[in-house]
């Protein structure tokens, strides 16, 4: 009977779920006026980088927008999360950077969600840093392999990309560079936890810098909080501290610590199709919805 209570903690929280789905399914994802392309970037490690990446990916693939992941990690995190192939003999965007294959001939389908493709990252991408080095024009490469591709698909009449992620490894080298110069916007994925915001001015100076000498166009427009437990006042803390630093950029929507959100990356899924159900999809579909409603960003 309790679990029928009002009073009780699960039914607040099922009682809660229930209203948030039913707010989401009143909304549609408004198609943004030309691509946004995104980099997802924190030089800490264990953020939700690359779960962030995908999830945010498949949601919007998910409500009928054409969406691109770009995974330049070597560890090609991504890349698995989306069902897609990445051993050292599959053209990756290693080959796109180094070698100049378009990026249309590495591009997959991810096999789960319509309109969302993928272009993998494989080992060969651990060297890239190094064979970037002495290449012409190395920070644009990624930039100008996008808009080949953008090209390619307005000659073939296929429909427009609304979205592309590029998910980052957690350092600044070329990969990242490259990251930063094709994008327009940051989403920077922040955990709730005590050093949450160590080496964020760090990350913050680094995109200035971009800004200055590369890419006047970016712009950190998107904070989310991740592995947020809300039974722990230090949780409550971070949050509000990073909304006071970052009032317009951080999302209302808050991504909880999730099994479910651990576990489908194991089956080659984003949590979109491994659990639908489940808590953590629901704030990642509340994030990505959130991310469409605020439009482009100048």
């Amino acid at each position: 009977m309790d679990a029928m209570d009002d009073s009780t903690p699960l039914a607040r929280q099922l009682a809660s779920e229930t209203e948030r789905r039913q707010k989401l399914k009143a909304k549609t994802a408004p198609r943004p006026s030309e691509t946004r392309i995104f980099t997802i970037s924190n030089q800490k490690g264990g953020v939700g980088k690359t779960t962030t990446t995908v999830n945010i990916a498949a949601a919007l693939a998910k409500v009928g927008l054409q969406v691109l992941v770009i995974d330049i990690d070597p560890q090609g995190n991504a890349s698995t999360a989306l069902g897609i192939e990445h051993h050292a003999e599959v053209d990756s965007i290693y080959d796109v950077l180094i070698d100049d294959i378009p990026l249309a001939d590495v591009i997959k389908p991810c096999p789960n969600i319509d309109g969302l493709i993928c272009a993998p990252a494989t080992i060969h991408l651990a060297g890239a840093e190094i064979e970037l080095v002495s290449l012409v024009a190395r920070e644009q490469r990624l930039r100008r392999a996008i808009d080949q591709y953008a090209k390619k698909r307005e000659e073939e009449n296929l429909p427009r990309l609304d979205y592309i992620f590029i998910d980052c490894p957690p350092s600044l080298g070329l990969l990242t560079v490259n990251a930063f110069v094709a994008a327009r916007e940051v989403l920077i994925p922040i955990q709730c936890e005590y050093y949450a915001l160590e080496g964020l001015s760090q990350l913050l100076n680094n995109i200035g810098m971009i800004q200055k000498h590369l890419n006047a166009d970016l712009t950190v427009s998107t904070i989310l909080l991740t592995m947020y437990d809300g039974r722990t006042n230090l949780a409550a803390q971070v949050a509000q501290e990073v909304r006071e630093h970052f009032p317009k950029e951080v999302l209302k929507a808050v991504v909880p610590r999730s099994v479910r959100i651990s576990e489908a990356p194991s089956y080659q899924q984003t949590v979109m199709t491994y659990d639908p159900s489940s808590t953590g999809a629901l704030s990642y579909q509340e994030a990505a919805m959130e991310i469409a409603e605020r439009g482009n960003h100048a």
